[in-house]
Parts: C-alpha cells; structure tokens; sequence
C-alpha cells in the first residue's frame, strides 16, 4: 500500500512537474519586459515624441497585405531581408518603464505581428499556423537579452496592459482571426487605430450580431474575463460599445467554428 502511494504521489509530482513546464512554455512570463496598464483614454501623442520609427514594417505591409487584411507572404518571403532589418531594430530596443503606455503598446503589437508573419515565412508553404510546432511556445521573439515566444508577448504583456483592444490587433495568421492591419501601429495614433479595428472585427462577417441570438467569435469565449465593462466581465456591454446592432442584455450567445486555414491573398 505504501509503495502503491509512493508511485502515485511519483506520479502527482511528474504531471505537476510537466505542467509547470508547459506553462512556462506557454509564455506565461513576461521575462521581465516592462507593462503598463491602460487607465483612461490613452493620450495623443506627438509625432516628434514617438521613440520608435515603425516605418519599414508600414512600408511592407502597404506592399504585401491588401484592405482585408490578406497577406502576400510570397512576397514577404521575396523581401526577407527587408522584414529581418526591422525585426532586427525590433529587438534592439530596450523598452522601459520611461516608455509610454501608447509606445508600449504599438511597440508589442508590431512585434507580435511582425514575428508571426517571419514565422510563416520561414515555414512557407503551409495550410495553417497549428502546423507549425511550438508556433505560440517557443522563443522566437529576441528582445534584448529576453527571447519571448508569441504567447508570451499576447498573455503576459499585452493582456496585462488592461486594454482589451489588443485582441483586434494582434493577428494569428488564419482567416478567423482579426485581420492584418495594413499599416504599422503608432504611438502616436494609437488610440485612433486602436478604436477602428475593434468597430471592424466587431461589425464584420467574423461575428454574426443578432439582439437575441448572437453567433460571436470565438475570441469573445477565449478571452471573456477581458471584456470588462464597469467593472464587471460583460461580453455584451463590450461589443454594443462599438456594433451597429446592439444586442440584448439576455440574449442567447453561440460562438462560431475558428478557421485555421493561413489568410493568404
């Protein structure tokens, strides 16, 4: 008997082990890179302010994603030496707490894009980015001394940031997803691009709006404690901030399958 609750505590011990590793893994760790929450409006800033020059991602995706948010990687993978020279001034930075809650912001949301676009490129031709293994795990993402995987720049920065936003911005690859924004995030505009890709994820054929049977994204299930209204997790307050149709405070919510398939032109 006592040898039968050595090997099941063994084996507690092993599971908690493995799971522990999978969470760090995960990117459940911000290594450290500074966050700031979000508390108000965020703050225009002025051009001559902006610390960072995001230009050159600007300049490719104009050249390499069209209005709905599809993307040329041909192309990409035509112009790597270009995306690896912004990438490379990406990971040059050294963002501190001295940066502003917008810089911060369009600084992790451009790198989040910009890597995942360098991953599919990499790994081109592929039908979907769950193809690629260890896509949102392993750190691929240099930032100084830190190398960040993706799902740690999504859930350990940016999540932390108290902008739900985010979500709308940052683009996984795959059709469901919030589309690619063709152009690159600014702190000094922010909060204007911020507010438009939240109308247009909302408002478009990603989610069905409906005031008493909604078929939303699965992004409203996946991040749900996110969507903070008053104080409160309200799915519904938050999306009638910004839908055209304004759903029913009792409305009966479904989620939609998540297409996976690559956002390929």
């Amino acid at each position: 008997m006592k040898t039968f609750k050595n090997v099941v505590l063994l084996l507690f011990i092993a599971v908690n082990f493995q799971a522990c590793n999978l969470f760090s893994a995960a990117g459940l760790s911000s290594q450290g890179q500074p966050t700031k929450e979000v508390s108000g409006a965020l703050k225009n800033i002025s051009s001559s302010e902006v610390l960072v020059d995001h230009g050159r991602w600007d300049a490719l995706l104009k050249k390499y994603v069209d209005k709905n948010g599809m993307v040329d990687y041909k192309g990409f993978k035509k112009d790597i030496a270009e995306l690896n020279s912004y990438l490379q001034m990406l990971s040059e930075q050294n963002p501190d707490e001295s940066w502003s809650v917008e810089e911060l912001l369009a600084y992790y949301i451009n790198t989040y894009n910009a890597y995942t676009v360098k991953l599919i490129v990499d790994n081109y031709p592929v039908k979907s980015i769950r193809d690629i293994g260890g896509a949102w795990t392993k750190g691929i993402v240099p930032i100084g001394e830190n190398d960040l995987s993706l799902g740690g720049i999504e859930n350990s920065i940016l999540r932390k940031m108290n902008e739900p936003r985010i979500h709308f911005a940052i683009n996984c690859a795959s059709i469901s997803c919030p589309k690619l924004l063709n152009e690159a995030f600014t702190a000094a505009k922010i909060a204007r691009q911020l507010d438009r890709v939240t109308k247009e994820f909302i408002n478009s054929d990603k989610n069905e709006i409906h005031p008493q049977n909604p078929k939303l994204s699965s992004i409203f299930d996946w991040y749900r404690k996110d969507y903070i209204v008053n104080g409160e997790v309200d799915v519904i307050a938050y999306i009638n901030q910004y839908s055209d149709i304004k759903i029913s405070p009792d409305a009966n919510i479904s989620y939609k399958n998540y297409n996976w398939d690559l956002n390929e032109q």
